[in-house]
């Protein structure tokens, strides 16, 4: 199956650097500014992750938690989110857009109707946090006849016997998870120990393109570039909310780490 996704990647790799990755929050802080933050992103990013406001967001830590309270303080829905991501793809130099969120946002949306849906605003991907392998294993290929990528997640605890059989199910695209903690927590985990646990793996199947997320910041991107995409979420949350609370531009103080970020792993 075709994907932009993939071409994304492959684009990375020709230039000898890890795909970036991005995640911001659906309607942070509003549902038209979040537009303007990912159109601002893109210039640097090869992959945007959009998260889907949720009120228990059990697998977040207090950056995206807060960016995702203003979303829904203000009012964002699904159907809002649907809005951003169309309305994001209109623009020419749009990139590959994830959504990332949980199963019940799905359920009760309807999963026919949330996956046709996704295909015809231009979702990409999904990432469904409390979803794993292999209860989705009927909903991945659902995905797959739509051409969408559900994207597994790998932790370092893993076993060597099941992560054999997630990727060998697995869409194009993994995530691993860096280390046993929420997002944006401090790296407890050396990035030689992650890189080990990365490249075996890679080793299961060099050809699946794996990304590493949680913890990742300006100062930690550069020893993780060997990876074939680094994930950075909680950092952009942060740099929104400091903007707001100094009442500064968020879209032009997230363009500008994003740039760095790009710079980083050059």
């Amino acid at each position: 199956m075709f994907n932009p996704i993939d071409l994304a990647f492959k684009k990375a790799k020709e230039e000898n650097r890890p795909a970036l990755l991005t995640y911001t929050v659906a309607g942070d802080n509003t549902k038209k500014q979040s537009l303007v933050i990912l159109n601002a992103i893109s210039k640097h990013a090869d992959i945007l992750e959009l998260g889907v406001p949720h009120n228990t967001p059990v697998a977040d830590g207090s950056q995206i938690q807060t960016s995702s309270y203003r979303a829904i303080k203000n009012g964002i829905k699904t159907e809002d989110v649907f809005w951003i991501v169309k309305k994001y793809k209109k623009n020419k130099n749009s990139k590959p857009i994830i959504l990332m969120g949980y199963y019940n946002m799905i359920f009760q949306y309807g999963k026919k109707k949330f996956l046709e849906k996704c295909k015809k605003v231009g979702v990409n991907g999904l990432i469904v946090v409390d979803f794993p392998w292999p209860e989705n294993k009927s909903f991945l290929k659902e995905c797959k006849r739509k051409s969408i990528y559900l994207i597994q997640l790998l932790s370092p605890t893993t076993s060597n016997e099941r992560l054999k059989k997630i990727i060998k199910n697995s869409h194009p695209m993994n995530y691993f998870i860096s280390m046993l903690s929420t997002t944006g927590g401090k790296l407890k985990v050396s990035p030689k120990k992650i890189m080990l646990n990365y490249f075996k793996i890679k080793k299961i199947n060099p050809k699946k393109n794996v990304v590493i997320g949680f913890g990742i910041t300006e100062k930690s991107i550069k020893s993780l570039n060997k990876a074939d995409g680094l994930v950075v979420g909680s950092a952009i949350c942060k740099e929104i909310t400091n903007s707001i609370q100094k009442r500064q531009n968020p879209v032009t103080n997230v363009a500008n780490l994003v740039k760095k970020l790009k710079y980083k792993i050059l």
